[in-house]
């Protein structure tokens, strides 16, 4: 199946998007879009003939956690909307605790690395199974940046890939953006990652900009594609002809001639790289595995180490043996701040409200208050803390965040904290 050139479509740059010339394909957030319509765009684009893929970020394939039933069920359908060839998602974990551990539910909102073990190795390969038996259409997983490393892993990352496509016969979607981000974070070389893994499973690769501050890559999709990531797509040029290459941009949009610039870098690359060897494994296509169900404690083992790195992370328990306190650190601050601009998108009337202190006010929240359920509830039990711990200062924005939290909290029986905000509204309409 041959994909071509392609390019991240975001609401943001969707008309950027529909004027590009030569994009063949395009990806999007599978999250983003409703289940039952399309908005205008992508309807356009398919019209046009250009391919729409859709790209899921909340499995979780890689934790411990069979594949949640409503989540398959809804990549499903919108798999069935878009007539996609094929859908993708993550080698990772997204959230851990829960019944498995006994233990308060936490979300990392973010892909979190899965521990390349044989106990991760065969959980990961039994939900990829459920994930294939209930998708319409062919799956590709994606290998994710990480800035820390499980201690004691058991095998490479091209290993650990090679085992997943041998048991599964699931696809592969390459993201060299971050194979380059584990080389200058882990030490991971990208080159003895592409010999390990099978080229002839890939069905795409991304390719995507980022930043290094202080020794540490940060894949933030939100930079120009670098030329140590373009080195790593030559590399992987050499070993095989991928179907589609697609540029990923997800944050300060550039104008749309700086993306037609990107896209055409990219085209150059793939073609001053010329052709593999001769001596690559022939592309077979996907095919269905049965891997065996993992065995008795591998899913417990993992929920318990999964559990004991994100409440490291989020939630300022002791670091996990064996682990980097500087880069967990780093990591820390890095989920704490995503969680920040996310909220701010999904809530922007609350820097609005709060103005400069808002930032400062949302990181010391999650200090102490780990995401639970997503997004949007997050944002709703950032302003109660703030309305229950004494409220704002100025009356107005008081009143405006007090009528914001009613607007949005949803019926449901009078908490304390529902209690005290209208005790709070009723003493402010009383001044």
């Amino acid at each position: 199946m041959k994909l071509g050139i392609g390019i991240g479509w975001r609401p943001e740059i969707a008309a950027e998007v529909e004027a590009l010339t030569g994009v063949d394909w395009v990806e999007v957030v599978a999250e983003n879009l409703c289940a039952d319509h399309l908005p205008d765009s992508l309807v356009r684009l398919r019209e046009r003939g250009v391919t729409v893929v859709p790209h899921g970020v909340s499995l979780g394939l890689g934790g411990a956690d069979r594949p949640d039933a409503e989540r398959l069920a809804g990549l499903a359908a919108r798999a069935e909307l878009l007539g996609t060839p094929l859908v993708t998602e993550h080698i990772a974990f997204v959230r851990a605790g829960g019944p498995l551990t006994a233990s308060p539910r936490l979300e990392a909102g973010h892909l979190l690395p899965v521990p390349r073990t044989w106990d991760a190795l065969e959980v990961l390969c039994e939900n990829v199974a459920i994930a294939q038996d209930a998708l319409p259409v062919p799956l590709a997983l994606e290998n994710i940046a990480a800035m820390v490393s499980w201690p004691d892993e058991e095998l490479t990352e091209g290993q650990f890939l090679a085992e997943l496509v041998e048991r599964t016969g699931v696809r592969l979607l390459i993201d060299v953006a971050n194979l380059h981000t584990n080389h200058v974070n882990l030490g991971q070389d990208p080159a003895k990652a592409l010999d390990e893994l099978p080229v002839e499973a890939i069905a795409y690769v991304h390719v995507a900009g980022g930043v290094e501050k202080n020794g540490v890559w940060h894949d933030t999709h939100a930079h120009p594609v670098t030329a140590p990531v373009l080195d790593v797509l030559v590399e992987l040029r050499s070993r095989v002809d991928p179907p589609g290459v697609l540029l990923e941009r997800d944050d300060a949009f550039p104008p749309g001639a700086e993306l037609a610039a990107e896209l055409e870098t990219i085209r150059g690359t793939l073609r001053a790289a010329g052709g593999p060897s001769g001596t690559e494994r022939r592309n077979t296509g996907p095919r269905r595995g049965t891997p065996a169900p993992a065995r008795p404690g591998a899913r417990d083992r993992t929920a318990v180490a999964q559990t004991a790195l994100l409440s490291a992370l989020v939630a300022g328990t002791p670091a996990p043996e064996g682990f980097d306190h500087r880069r967990l650190h780093v990591q820390s601050r890095a989920l704490a701040a995503k969680r920040a601009d996310v909220v701010a998108k999904v809530a922007p009337e609350l820097p609005e409200i709060l103005g400069d202190g808002y930032r400062a006010a949302f990181l010391d929240y999650a200090r102490t208050r780990p995401m639970s359920d997503g997004y949007r509830r997050d944002a709703l039990d950032f302003v109660e803390r703030i309305l229950v711990h004494g409220g704002l200062p100025d009356p107005v924005a008081q009143r405006r965040l007090t009528h914001w939290w009613e607007d949005r909290s949803g019926p449901r029986p009078p908490s304390r904290t529902t209690r005290i905000v209208r005790a709070a509204r009723a003493a402010l309409a009383g001044k």
